[in-house]
């Protein structure tokens, strides 16, 4: 069977109903062995780091007076949280805010830098003492892909080439010494750059044909210096499932003019961008499971563009990048509004590992992914409160699924049983699974419903294993998270409810958990 009808059958199985509803049935899983060419990308495990809210100001970027561990004005402790989750990439400046943002004025001795009002996210005085030099520092510190957004909503061609003359080239020009004068001899040779940002939108408000004229503009200038490697030109892309910025875009740009396409699909749990998007933390199961229905659509909406694609780019040789996602949830009550700052339940990490897991099960063509964003703002992994930091359940869930990076995908089938609020229903269960390099296969396992303990037997295709272990997500309730003052509420613990039995895997799945089981 083809990759393309594995996924399918996959896709299709995910959402059949089960043959009984009894509590306790036991649901026949498959791994196959897969295509040994096909690999989860790491990229898909990557990040954002916008110009709002305390994202950068407050968060990766603090007062020289605060009493943390720092690189110069660099936080050391998120470093270190990030680093531990092999953070592939890093997206930067933005977001809305990178069509507003001019490289220049991040750039020559702090005191110089000319101060701008932050117009998207609060009119907050930005200083741009974080400007390129900071950033490629942090990213050094990561060990992380830099992914610059070059602006098109309000800048030029000019900007953007002399942007990517200034980073990656090792002549002798004007840009270069002025590079060299600012304190980097090398040239930083990045190649992750995105051809605006929501140029439906913040970006410039485009229709799909004036953008992909506008693409080809700025992708003709954007070059690649031999002292670099090729650019990786990324193509703004739909918001949700709008078919026709996606068809027209993949019809009017040439393959070999973009290596990416975009794709920004948000968890709302009202589903509503109009009035309130409902609270983080006080919330029923009604709203949980509405949240999670929401959250379930990326499924529907990265199929719909990958058949997209598909008709253009039968070797699959774009990539979707789907590099904003998340829960957006209304903001902490008394905090700015402008700067989107939420809490994260245990909600948040059962919609992190599903989406996850629907990415890695579309790694043939989801070669990269956002999430927004990453301390601070929204669906964040990290919060900090001038000295406290503390990890969310979306950070745990990273943490867990880090061993899918660049492994070898494995195709899973099995039905799932409903989970179920009134007469509306979605799959209890979804599920991914991959191949190490050394052999291990994880499989990880997320059991939407709250209530009821899921069984599973696995068979494995041509695995041979000898012992099984297991980490989980988990907590009281599903709107439980952490705080400051009680950091831990939600965490990871081992997991002792998979064992071999004959040949095949058995797994007792709790409610409401994130479960990744290692198979050696």
């Amino acid at each position: 069977m083809t990759f393309s009808k594995r996924l399918a059958a996959f896709a299709t199985t995910l959402s059949l109903v089960a043959s009984t509803g009894a509590a306790g049935q036991t649901v026949q899983m498959v791994v196959q062995a897969g295509d040994p060419k096909l690999q989860i990308s790491k990229h898909i495990y990557g990040h954002f780091a916008e110009h709002l809210g305390r994202c950068i100001y407050g968060g990766f970027w603090v007062d020289e007076k605060l009493d943390v561990p720092k690189q110069g004005r660099i936080r050391m402790d998120v470093v270190e949280a990030l680093r531990k989750i092999k953070v592939p990439n890093l997206r930067w400046p933005g977001g809305c805010f990178a069509d507003t943002y001019h490289w220049r004025d991040g750039v020559g001795p702090t005191a110089q830098r000319p101060k701008m009002l932050n117009m998207w996210w609060g009119n907050n005085l930005e200083d741009n003492s974080f400007g390129t030099h900071e950033f490629l520092e942090l990213c050094s510190l990561l060990g992380t892909e830099p992914y610059l957004a070059a602006n098109v909503g309000s800048g030029t061609v000019q900007e953007m080439a002399s942007w990517m003359e200034y980073l990656n080239s090792n002549d002798d020009t004007p840009l270069v010494l002025e590079r060299r004068k600012n304190g980097h001899s090398e040239p930083y040779k990045v190649s992750w750059w995105g051809i605006g940002n929501e140029s439906w939108g913040c970006g410039g408000n485009m229709t799909a044909q004036y953008y992909t004229d506008v693409y080809k503009r700025y992708a003709t200038f954007a070059h690649s210096y031999p002292a670099s490697p090729p650019l990786k030109k990324i193509v703004s892309g739909a918001n949700g499932d709008d078919a026709n910025w996606t068809e027209t875009c993949m019809k009017n740009i040439p393959l070999n003019q973009m290596w990416g396409l975009t794709l920004h699909q948000y968890t709302l749990p009202t589903g509503s961008w109009s009035g309130s998007k409902g609270s983080a933390t006080n919330f029923d199961e009604a709203q949980y499971f509405n949240t999670l229905k929401n959250c379930l659509k990326m499924e529907a909406v990265v199929t719909k563009h990958a058949a997209i694609m598909n008709k253009y780019d039968k070797d699959k040789k774009v990539a979707l990048l789907v590099d904003e996602w998340g829960v957006w949830t209304d903001v902490e009550p008394g905090t700015n509004p402008g700067f989107l700052y939420q809490q994260n339940s245990l909600r948040d990490a059962l919609v992190a590992g599903t989406t996850l897991n629907i990415f890695n099960n579309h790694c043939d063509r989801v070669r990269g992914a956002n999430l927004a964003q990453a301390v601070n703002v929204l669906q964040a992994v990290i919060l900090t409160d001038k000295e406290k930091m503390l990890l969310t359940p979306t950070y745990h869930v990273f943490d867990l699924y880090q061993v899918h990076q660049d492994s070898q995908y494995l195709p899973l089938q099995f039905t799932s049983p409903d989970y179920a609020v009134g007469s509306d229903k979605i799959p209890a269960l979804n599920a991914s699974a991959s191949k190490d390099a050394k052999g291990a296969v994880h499989i990880s396992l997320v059991n939407l419903d709250p209530h009821k303990m899921l069984k599973l037997e696995t068979a494995l295709a041509g695995v041979s294993w000898k012992n099984v272990t297991g980490r989980i997500l988990t907590s009281g309730k599903i709107n439980d998270y952490n705080t400051f003052d009680k950091p831990n509420t939600v965490k990871l613990a081992s997991f002792a409810g998979a064992k071999k039995r004959g040949d095949k895997l058995a797994v007792e799945l709790p409610p409401k958990s994130v479960v990744m089981l290692e198979l050696k």
